[in-house]
């Protein structure tokens, strides 16, 4: 499975990003897939993610109202879009195949590179 992660930039608080993954490797109609974060010094978290075959989401609370994933089966792609964004979102946003978990723990069999995401207040 390779997965690669686009779209990270340098945003205002209040801004919107949209983080793009490009998966491929295998078929994916049984798998979950989604994205995680990690800032600095802490460790890494699960923000949402989603079933390729039904399109079920499912979302952190510190993101839910403001993040949405979707998926496009004909691109292989999965992307995370990012409204009203924190300074505390800042972090390297990872794509993830294979996500299980509830709660307070997820983990996943897949990571791509990651893309950092960086909000100034």
């Amino acid at each position: 499975v390779q997965l690669q992660a686009s779209g990270g930039g340098l945003v205002q608080a209040g801004g919107s990003l949209r983080l793009s993954c490009a998966a491929s490797g295998r078929t994916f109609n049984n798998y979950v897939l989604g994205w995680f974060r990690q800032a600095p010094g802490k460790g890494r978290e699960f923000v949402a993610r989603i079933n390729w075959s039904g399109g079920t989401t499912y979302y952190a609370d510190s993101v839910k109202g403001r993040f949405t994933i979707s998926r496009d089966k004909a691109k292989n792609t999965v992307d995370l879009q990012l409204n009203s964004l924190k300074p505390e979102d800042t972090a390297v946003y990872y794509c993830a195949v294979d996500v299980r978990g509830f709660g307070s723990t997820w983990f996943a069999a897949h990571w791509g590179q990651g893309t950092q995401v960086t909000v100034s207040s």
